[in-house]
Formats: structure tokens, sequence, C-alpha cells
């Protein structure tokens, strides 16, 4: 071969590859990202398989997020009694009544929840034996310049204040949803602890809403520093806050589960997680989508009630059949269906 035949053999060697080379870099990010994407719902869906079993139904412990109509004005004594033939014969303890939001300073105006006393005397005297917990959250200052700022020990001692305030109001007890909420974050158990000083010298239960733990290791981590807004908890860091209250449950939706077998078998993973670190004296419930949205993090033909009732049952039988306190958390009365109800009542009760 001539040295000309060779240059340009040489010329269309390289030619080539750098036609092919792009085609081969969007080949090895496709591989990348679809094959363990691929994996991963080939495992969720296997973990959705199979039959949960005897002794997996309600404990008597479930709960419903109920929204700010019912401490406001907007509800009366009709739809009380429409509420309490909705849930008769349900495993509800727990009315999460949302009395907030918070103040950015952590004080709670009075006037938020003008009609708390015609609730609790209405609800004590139709449903007894059902707990009114004041649900009191605000957005924290953890991903923005705006909202709570728990580093702050003034902002800390007035959410212990404004909790003294709703139980001098007569609730049964308080449930807190702070979000965004970093896993690991110190504050926050100071916060727990000296909430739970004062919950139990007035013998009520502390409740916390809780994200979801990390499915796989270090995952908040890594989506932490992608994002900026890490989604999950370690386990640790879930079992640090289960052992600082009386009751937990977990926000298990907004999964970004595309389909329903995924989004099962991922719940049947987060509540064995959840199991594994939750002490028994401590209720752990497990969230239930009652509520119809589509975008990017819930896809409602996915996150369904029949799916999660499932995954809970099944990661209950897998992981700790006998645990008595133990439930589901209804969110929300206001966005639910009857599908949603029909649902809960077959699967769980």
């Amino acid at each position: 071969m001539t040295q000309a035949a060779r240059n340009r053999a040489a010329r269309f060697r390289w030619s080539g590859l750098w036609r092919t080379w792009p085609r081969r870099i969007a080949l090895g990010a496709v591989l990348v990202i679809v094959v363990p994407v691929l994996t991963a719902g080939a495992a969720l869906r296997l973990n959705y398989s199979g039959d949960p079993g005897d002794g997996t139904r309600t404990r008597g412990h479930d709960a419903i997020w109920l929204g700010h109509a019912w401490v406001d004005g907007r509800k009366d004594d009709a739809d009380l009694a429409a509420f309490a033939a909705r849930i008769k014969g349900t495993g509800i303890k727990d009315l999460y009544v949302h009395a907030g939001p918070l103040e950015h300073d952590g004080t709670l105006p009075a006037a938020r929840y003008p009609r708390a006393r015609w609730l609790l005397d209405a609800v004590h005297r139709t449903l007894p034996g059902t707990r009114v917990q004041a649900w009191l959250g605000d957005k924290l200052a953890t991903e923005g310049p705006d909202g709570l700022r728990l580093e702050r020990a003034a902002s800390r001692s007035a959410v212990v204040a404004s909790t003294r305030q709703i139980l001098d109001a007569g609730f049964d007890g308080v449930h807190f949803d702070l979000e965004p909420l970093h896993s690991g974050d110190g504050n926050y158990l100071s916060l727990l602890d000296d909430l739970r000083g004062l919950t139990r010298a007035r013998k009520v239960p502390l409740s916390v809403a809780a994200h979801q733990i990390d499915p796989l290791p270090e995952a908040h981590r890594a989506v932490g520093a992608l994002s900026g807004s890490p989604k999950w908890w370690s386990q640790k860091f879930f079992g640090q806050v289960a052992r600082r209250v009386d009751q937990i449950a977990v926000m298990s939706y907004d999964t970004w589960m595309p389909l329903e077998g995924m989004y099962g078998g991922y719940v049947a993973e987060q509540t064995a997680l959840a199991l594994e670190v939750t002490p028994p004296e401590t209720d752990l419930l497990m969230g239930l989508p009652f509520f119809h949205e589509n975008d990017l993090g819930h896809h409602e033909a996915a996150e369904t009630v029949a799916a999660a009732v499932r995954g809970t049952r099944l990661g209950l039988g897998r992981t700790d059949r006998g645990r008595e306190r133990f439930g589901v958390a209804l969110y929300v009365d206001f966005a639910a269906r009857d599908g949603d109800w029909a649902a809960y009542r077959k699967g769980w009760n």
C-alpha cells in the first residue's frame, strides 16, 4: 500500500470513529440510566408479589389528616355526622386536624382555630375514644431564605410555647409536619426532646409526619448533592426520630413511581425499613394517598390506595407480623374519593 493510500485509510478510520462516537456516548448514557432503572423496577415489582397472609390488617391504630375547614367554621354537625358514618367500622383512632400553620417565628395565632372547641366536644360526643390531634406545620428555611429556622433557639422555644397553647385549647395531642426536613437535622431532634417533655407531662401523644427512608444506602446524600433537595431520610435518622415520639406517620406517597406494581413494591420496602428501626412502643403508620394529582412526583394511576395497602401488608407480614402498634394514615379527607375509601376498607379493615 502506498503512503497516500495509508493516509486515506487512516482518515477514513478516524472520520468513522468521530461519526459513531456520539452515538456510542448516547448509547452508553442510556445504558447507565436505563439499566439500573429497569433493574430497580423489576426488583420493586418482585417485592410486590406474594400473599400478605393473615394478621396483616388493621389493629385499630389508623389515622386521617383533616383539612382546616374543621376548625375555621366551614364544617358543622351535619358534616361530622357524615364523617362519623364514613369511618364507622374502620380502625381510625386519630384525627390530625390542621390547626396551623405556624408563623415562621414558631408562634401560632389563636385566630387560626376559632371552632376548635366545637370540634373537640362534637368528636368526643359522636366518636368516643377517638383522639383529635392538632396538626401543626410550617415551611422550613432549609432550601430557601423564607421559613421556620430550627437552628434558632428562640424559634424552637416558640414552637414549644405554641404546642402548650394548642393543648390548653383542649386538643388530645399534637402532630407536626415540618418540611423540607433534611436527614440528620440535630435541631429537629432537640425540638422533639423539648416537645416530648411537655406532651409527657400532659399525658398526650406527640406525633410527627416523616419523610421516606433511603431506598438505597446514602440515597439522600446523592440526591441532595445533585439537586440541593434531598428527598429521603437515612434509616438511622428515622430511628432517632421514632424513638423521640409516640407516633410516626410515613408520608409514603409522592414517590416518583410510574407504575402501580413498582409503587406497591416501594411501599413494602418502606414499611420494612421503618419497622426495623421503630421501637415497639411507638405507633408506626404508613401513609395512604387519598388524593389525585399527576406531576413528576405523583402519578395517580400508580400511587393507588389499593397498592399502598397491599404494599403495607406485605412489608408488615415479612418484617414484624405481630407488631401491635401499627397502622395506616389517610391523606387527606378533602381530596378523597369514594373509591379511596372503598379500597381502604377492602384491603385493610
